[in-house]
Parts: structure tokens; C-alpha cells; sequence
């Protein structure tokens, strides 16, 4: 079971809202996660970014992959 730190979509058309999220590789992209890490609201200046470093860092030290947006938002309001 590979599990992937990625994002799921919430909001409105046009107005979008994301959660960060640990789920297993198969999954949807807004289907079931294991577990919620945080959000981010690009549509706020600047963009609002909420992570859990605790959960993060628990994932990741189980073998999970974040995606190429995730890593850039864990890079640039973690590190």
C-alpha cells in the first residue's frame, strides 16, 4: 500500500479551497483519505497555508511520497 501526501479540492467553481491529505496511492483525487495534514486557500493575498508538522513528519517517516505541489508548499512553510 504506497500512500501519497497530495491535495483534495473543496469549494466553489472558481473559488477553490485544498486540503492536504494522506492517502493511499489508488485513491481519487477527493476520495477517502487517512488522514487529514493541513489546507491551503490560494484564492487569499497571500495565500493561506495551515500544515500539521507532527503528521507530516509522521508520514513521511513511514514511506510516504508527496506530490510536486505539496513538496513545494511543505519546502516553503515548514523548512
Amino acid at each position: 500500500m504506497a500512500v501519497k501526501l497530495k491535495l483534495t479540492r473543496l469549494g466553489s467553481k472558481k473559488h477553490p479551497f485544498y486540503r492536504v491529505v494522506a492517502a493511499r496511492n489508488e485513491t481519487r483525487r477527493d476520495g477517502r483519505p487517512l488522514d487529514f495534514l493541513g489546507y491551503y486557500n490560494p484564492m487569499r493575498d497571500p495565500a493561506e497555508v495551515k500544515l500539521d508538522a507532527e503528521k507530516i513528519k509522521h508520514w513521511l517517516s513511514q514511506g510516504a511520497e508527496p506530490t510536486e505541489t505539496v513538496r513545494a508548499l511543505i519546502k516553503k512553510h515548514l523548512l
